[in-house]
């Protein structure tokens, strides 16, 4: 058995539900936070402080955040993109605030209206106001491998904008494969190059399975470093402003490759996978994730 923890933050409530049809409710997500609480989570996104009118599953994210229970250890992040984002995730109370900067102009500025400097920008005085309030703020950089509209996207452009984001104190630095392009060998020259450029702060990778990679990059991340992972429970999820951009690596696999590993998640795959088939009952439709159709590692014929 390793002696190495892999974290696994869950955002199935916030990068899962945004992009899925079904609306699912205020009742239905605290119970999803349950679930998943009851699966070994115990960090998460659950909420986006954006406007609501562009991300309407996010609506209810003030009330989500004043029920979430507080007792179990459990870190829960929220989304923001600008001071007013920000103002409302504090006073939500979110133990952490998340951010996104996309590296590419045409992207960022249909995703959140802004060129990869204006958010690097705007991300500034969000820090200022998150290092006064004591709550950490870490930054996502999306379209890390490629963007929709402008293709191939440099390396040293991702780079620059990690170094800025660890210059400016971020708790934490996401590199994010928003359309799910990326193949394990590029992965593993990315992460070596941005960890070199952010020193000692954790890097996290959040991947996509939009073309059948998103395991690979994940096991390709991890041989390169990186101890933190994004995933949804039942794979759901994907950006609303990519194009094509399908859901996120699911958390049921994810656990189940780094268990067979033998790598330390504290994820309860069997809680798990009964979270997803419930998920598909609230959802409507099925979820991608394999391991959740699949089963468990078949036991020994006695």
């Amino acid at each position: 058995m390793r002696d190495i923890n892999i974290e696994i933050v869950e955002v199935g409530l916030r990068d899962g539900l945004q992009n899925d049809p079904a609306m699912m409710n205020t009742d239905g997500k605290l119970e999803f936070i349950d679930r998943l609480i009851g699966a070994g989570v115990r960090r998460m996104e659950v909420a986006s402080f954006v406007n609501p009118k562009r991300v309407p599953q996010m609506a209810d994210s003030a009330d989500i955040m004043a029920r979430v229970p507080r007792d179990k250890g459990v870190t829960y992040i929220g989304l923001a993109l600008n001071d007013k984002g920000m103002e409302r995730a504090l006073a939500a109370k979110c133990d952490e605030v998340n951010f996104v900067v996309v590296a590419s102009d045409t992207f960022g500025l249909r995703n959140q209206n802004a060129t990869p400097a204006q958010s690097l920008e705007v991300f500034e005085n969000m820090m200022g106001t998150a290092k006064a309030a004591g709550t950490p703020c870490s930054i996502t950089i999306g379209a890390v491998w490629g963007c929709p509209f402008e293709g191939e996207v440099p390396m040293d452009r991702v780079v620059r904008i990690a170094e800025r984001a660890a210059h400016l104190g971020a708790s934490e630095i996401g590199i994010a494969d928003s359309i799910g392009v990326a193949d394990p060998w590029e992965v593993k020259r990315r992460v070596e190059a941005v960890q070199k450029a952010i020193g000692d702060i954790p890097l996290r990778c959040h991947f996509h399975n939009t073309r059948n990679t998103g395991m690979a990059n994940a096991a390709a991340a991890i041989d390169a470093g990186v101890r933190i992972l994004d995933s949804s429970c039942g794979g759901i999820g994907g950006c609303p402003f990519a194009p094509g951009a399908t859901g996120n690596i699911a958390t049921e696999d994810l656990a189940f490759m780094l268990g067979r590993a033998g790598f330390q998640t504290g994820i309860g795959l069997s809680k798990m996978i009964e979270t997803a088939h419930w998920l598909e009952t609230v959802l409507g439709h099925t979820v991608p994730a394999m391991v959740s159709k699949a089963g468990l590692f078949p036991k020994a014929a006695a």
